[in-house]
């Protein structure tokens, strides 16, 4: 599917019926909107309540979906020592778990035996995959859908590989 015909993340997991799964293997994200967020936690080191209430939708949407039955988890493949940007997702990621979200870190050196996709991926009900693309400084390129079913099925085996050997987010350190 062409990118600028991807529709919008919310309508994918309404649509969703058993589980979402997440696979993020970059360091750095640049995306416009995390821009304040990012910058406040830069200033102050610590989520605050202003940062919570830019989540809502996000938080609101995990909860409704996982309300629904809806199996949510995320998966992260990072370098260590980790960069700035994600110390900043660990310090906020237990609003992701509390939402319903399970989260699981994956040091890069560990995922180097794994065949890995080259893009992050959503992947609905194991019937389609949403890939996001990002440029070299870590702003976003678009997205683009995919349902071949051999794609589904190694993107499926990769998540499941690095979700294996990863360290559950009340374990990782930072």
């Amino acid at each position: 599917m062409r990118p600028n015909s991807v529709p919008p993340f919310s309508d994918l997991i309404k649509q969703c019926h058993r589980s979402a799964v997440h696979l993020e293997l970059r360091d750095t994200y640049s995306v416009a909107s995390e821009t304040d967020d990012f910058a406040e936690w830069q200033a102050c080191g610590e989520i605050t309540p202003d940062s919570v209430e830019r989540r809502r939708p996000w938080l609101d949407l995990v909860r409704s979906a996982v309300a629904r039955g809806v199996e949510i988890r995320r998966a992260r493949v990072v370098s260590v020592p980790v960069s700035e940007y994600i110390r900043y997702e660990y310090a906020g990621t237990h609003l992701n778990v509390e939402a319903g979200e399970t989260v699981r870190w994956l040091p890069r050196r560990d995922a180097a035996t794994l065949a890995l996709p080259g893009a992050d991926f959503w992947l609905f009900d194991d019937r389609l995959i949403r890939f996001g693309h990002f440029s070299g400084d870590g702003a976003s390129a678009g997205h683009e859908l995919c349902d071949d079913p051999a794609v589904i099925k190694r993107c499926a085996e990769a998540f499941d590989a690095v979700w294996q050997r990863a360290t559950t987010h009340a374990e990782f350190a930072v």
